[in-house]
């Protein structure tokens, strides 16, 4: 599903216009990411957990020349699915 397919749903379910819609997604998007660069959890209830952890430096290869590449310690965005979600998509 592609972000204009979401806006239409949001649209259908809700009602709201195209561009009201639109906005909510962009805000919902927004504090979602501004939580995670703050290092919060986003829990939402019956959906999952966004989170963020911490990947440390490490060597890896560089699959073309086999030559040894320093990668750089860097955070990573993670996703843990609710139960209900995981219901949902293996009924």
């Amino acid at each position: 599903m592609k972000k204009v397919e979401l806006v239409e749903a949001v649209v259908k379910e809700t009602g709201l216009t195209k561009a009201d819609s639109t906005r909510a997604i962009d805000a919902t998007f927004a504090a979602i990411t501004e939580a995670l660069v703050k290092g919060d959890k986003v829990p939402l209830v019956g959906f999952g957990t966004f989170a963020t952890s911490k990947r440390a430096a490490r060597e890896g290869r560089n699959p073309r020349t086999g030559d040894t590449v320093k990668i750089a310690a860097r955070n990573a965005v993670t996703f843990k699915a609710g139960s209900a979600l995981k219901d949902a998509v293996n009924k």
